[in-house]
């Protein structure tokens, strides 16, 4: 009984939440609205977007710490103004695309879809926050292990060596059973683990398993500040299985007609941003507990943007 009240309180505050969110008026032109979801890296470029465009002289606020989902619904209901989000994502979650296009491609095709619904895709970022395999750097060194395609010859070679030593890999529980995860990532690049050497767990753990020596290699996203927070190595995809996650900013139409300055400034912000600079943001964030806001102004200020 006491499980069950608790899990209504919790029902009864998410549905909270969401009546909140969704009984806002429609943003004014006079009043940007910048969204965010509820992970570091989004946390960072909605703070900074929102310390940006104040320092533009526009009057800003912040929406953030959102669901994927929630977020998009509140962009395409006119809640929120403007968000970043990633070609990846709106490719497979919001279009269930899984035609496989380079990052030029992904970016044109989202763009074009969502140019119907009067959402406009700007200049992307160079920060592809796509999923990476990472190992530690030590055993990068003494495995030589360079690409995803040397991981694959290395796990062979272990398995041919002793077919009872267990070559570990972490993943979390989507990856390792999606159709486009971990059984067709194995098939294009020859490699094959056994059940036993398959660890599903939360996708943060991952990171400290890695760390902590207990896995071979860690299904990773590729701008996560404890990639080099703990020493980590992401191998690179030279068969290019995963799809490009291009970070870009989007705004609704009316938003950028009514502010014609907008758009170029947001492209400003967005040329200023890449994978490097962004893990080293996730990092003091993550790794070093610097708060978000701080990290965000220290960005703009050494770029000089405000």
């Amino acid at each position: 009984m006491q499980y069950l009240s608790r899990a209504a309180s919790r029902v009864g505050v998410l549905l909270a939440l969401l009546s909140s969110l969704f009984s806002m008026t429609p943003a004014s032109a006079d009043n940007l609205v910048v969204g965010g979801k509820n992970f570091t890296e989004q946390l960072i470029l909605s703070s900074m977007t929102q310390q940006y465009l104040s320092a533009k002289g526009y009057a800003v606020d912040l929406k953030n710490g959102l669901g994927t989902t929630i977020m998009r619904q509140a962009l395409e209901s006119g809640q929120i103004d403007i968000v970043w989000d990633y070609t990846g994502t709106a490719l497979i979650v919001y279009n269930k695309i899984d035609e496989k296009l380079d990052q030029d491609q992904s970016y044109e095709k989202v763009k074009e879809l969502d140019a119907a619904r009067n959402l406009i895709w700007l200049k992307p970022s160079a920060l592809n926050n796509t999923y990476a395999l990472a190992v530690p750097q030590k055993r990068a060194e003494e495995e030589g292990l360079n690409t995803i395609e040397d991981l694959a010859n290395s796990i062979n070679q272990s398995h041919q060596q002793d077919p009872d030593k267990k070559y570990l890999i972490g993943v979390d529980f989507e990856f390792a059973s999606r159709p486009d995860g971990l059984e067709p990532l194995q098939a294009l690049y020859g490699f094959k683990f056994g059940r036993s050497e398959v660890k599903q767990m939360d996708a943060g753990l991952v990171y400290t398993a890695l760390h902590n020596d207990q896995l071979n290699v860690g299904l990773t996203y590729s701008s996560d500040g404890r990639v080099q927070g703990f020493n980590l190595k992401l191998l690179e995809d030279n068969k290019g299985f995963f799809p490009f996650y291009s970070a870009t900013p989007i705004v609704r139409k009316e938003i950028l007609d009514a502010n014609p300055q907008l758009a170029e400034q947001l492209n400003a912000l967005s040329a200023k941003i890449d994978t490097a600079k962004m893990t080293e943001m996730n990092k003091k964030v993550d790794i070093d507990q610097l708060p978000i806001a701080q990290v965000a102004a220290d960005f703009l200020r050494a770029e000089g943007l405000i």
